[in-house]
C-alpha cells in the first residue's frame, strides 16, 4: 500500500514529531510532505522517509522565521502534490498539514494535535489583545474560512483527535466527529530505574505565556517549597531575573538528566492547560503524582482523589490559573501524600505507552479503509 505522512514543518523535535516519528516506524516505506524541512532536526526513522518540502523551505530564513508566514501557510500546503496511486494519507496536523490535496482515490486520516491554535483556541496568547489584534482581525477571519472548508469531508475522511478536550474542538470549529487515540509516550524510558524522592517540587517549563511558569513562580513563592525548573525557552531569562531563592533554574537537560528529575521530585507542577500534554504522563511513568490545572490534556491523564471511577489517584487537579488555588492544591497534596501509591501511579500511565498507540492507530486506519469516510 502507498502511504503517504504529512506534517506541518521538521524544525526540532517536540510532541508533534514523537508522533510523526511512530507513524514513520508503522509506515517505513511512506513518502513524507511538509511545508519546511530543516534536516537533521528530528529521529533517524523521519529522516529516512523520502521528503518533499514546499516552496517556503527554500527561502532564506525558512529555519527561523517560517512561523511569521501564517498567511501563506494554506498556499504553500496547497503546492504539495501526492502522487495519483497513494491509498492512504495520514497527516499529523496542528495548523495546515490536513489540508494538503489528497489525490482521487485515496483516503486521508487526519491525526489532529488541535484545530488551527493560531486562529482559534489560542488566538489572544499567539496575537494579543490589543491593536495588532484588530488589525489582525480580517487575516484571522480568512485563515478560520480556509481551516473550516480544509476539513470538510471531501478533503479529511476521518479525524482522529489526540484527547477528548480536541474531539469537541474538533466538533465545535469543524463539525466534524473523531475518534480519540491519545499520542504515544514512551513510558519505558522514565519506570528504567527506581530513585528515592528527594524534598523538592518539579515544573518543565517551555517559557511561552500559556505555559504559565509565573503563576507556579509566585506560588512557590508564596508556600517558601523548594522547586525546580528545567527547560529553556524565550521567556526564561525574565522569569528567572525575579525568582525567590526556593526557585532553581536547571535549564536544558538531557532526556537522562529529566527522567531522574522525575523520579526525584515530590511531585510534578503543571500550571497550563494543554491539548494533551505529554509531560505529566512521563511524570506518571516515574512513579510521582502530579499538581495540575484540572483543563485540557491534563484532566484527562492524572486522577484526582476521590475518582469517581474509582480509579487510584495519581495527582491533583486545580480549577483556576490564581496563585490561591495552585498553593491550596500543593498545600492539599502534602496533607494527602501518603494517598499517593508510586506503583499504581506507573501501571495508570502505561496506558499511553507506544504499543498500545502502534495498535489502536492500526486498528483505527484498518477501519477506515475498510468503511470510508467517517463524517
Amino acid at each position: 500500500m502507498r502511504v503517504a505522512l504529512v506534517h506541518d514543518w521538521l524544525t526540532g523535535l517536540r510532541g508533534g514529531e514523537r508522533v510523526l516519528h511512530e507513524h514513520a516506524r508503522l509506515f517505513p516505506q511512506a513518502e513524507l510532505y511538509t511545508l519546511v524541512h530543516v534536516r537533521g532536526t528530528t529521529t533517524p526513522e523521519i529522516e529516512a522517509l523520502p521528503t518533499a518540502a514546499s516552496p517556503l523551505s527554500r527561502w532564506p530564513g525558512a529555519d527561523r522565521h517560517y512561523r511569521k508566514w501564517l498567511p501563506l501557510f494554506p498556499w504553500a500546503v496547497s503546492r504539495l502534490k501526492i502522487p495519483e496511486g497513494t491509498e492512504l494519507v495520514l497527516s499529523t496536523s496542528h495548523a495546515v498539514a490536513k489540508g494538503i490535496p489528497v489525490p482521487p482515490g485515496a483516503l486521508h486520516v487526519s491525526y489532529c494535535f488541535t484545530p488551527m491554535r493560531y486562529v482559534w483556541d489560542q488566538a489572544d496568547a499567539y496575537l494579543g489583545t490589543g491593536a495588532f489584534r484588530a488589525l489582525a482581525s480580517p487575516l484571522v477571519a480568512g485563515l478560520r474560512r480556509w481551516d473550516v472548508r480544509s476539513s470538510g469531508i471531501d478533503r479529511v475522511h476521518r479525524f482522529i483527535a489526540i484527547s477528548e478536550t480536541v474531539r469537541e474542538r474538533i466538533r465545535r470549529h469543524y463539525d466534524r466527529s473523531a475518534l480519540v487515540i491519545f499520542p504515544p509516550v514512551d513510558v519505558d524510558r522514565f519506570r528504567s530505574r527506581k530513585e528515592e524522592p528527594e524534598d523538592f517540587f518539579l515544573m518543565v517549563g517551555g517559557f511561552v505565556p500559556y505555559k504559565r511558569e509565573d503563576l507556579a513562580l509566585e506560588a512557590f513563592a508564596e508556600l517558601g517549597l523548594p522547586l525546580v525548573v528545567a527547560g529553556d525557552g524565550p521567556g526564561r531569562a525574565a522569569l528567572e531575573a525575579r525568582a525567590p531563592g526556593n526557585v532553581r533554574f536547571a535549564g536544558r537537560v538531557s532526556d537522562e538528566e529529566l527522567a531522574s528529575l522525575y523520579r526525584r521530585c515530590r511531585a510534578l507542577v503543571y500550571p497550563q492547560e494543554e491539548d494533551f500534554g505529554i509531560i505529566p504522563v512521563e511524570a506518571q511513568a516515574a512513579g510521582r503524582p502530579v499538581i495540575a490545572f484540572g483543563r485540557g490534556g491534563a484532566s484527562e491523564t492524572v486522577v484526582p482523589p476521590d475518582d469517581p471511577k474509582g480509579r487510584a489517584p495519581t495527582g491533583v487537579h486545580f480549577a483556576e490559573q490564581t496563585v490561591p488555588c495552585l498553593a491550596g492544591a500543593v498545600e492539599s497534596f502534602r496533607q494527602r501524600s501518603d494517598e499517593f501509591d508510586e506503583e499504581a501511579i506507573r501501571a495508570h500511565a502505561e496506558a499511553f505507552g507506544v504499543p498500545r498507540f502502534h495498535r489502536e492507530m492500526r486498528e483505527a486506519l484498518d477501519r477506515t479503509l475498510a468503511e470510508g469516510p467517517v463524517l
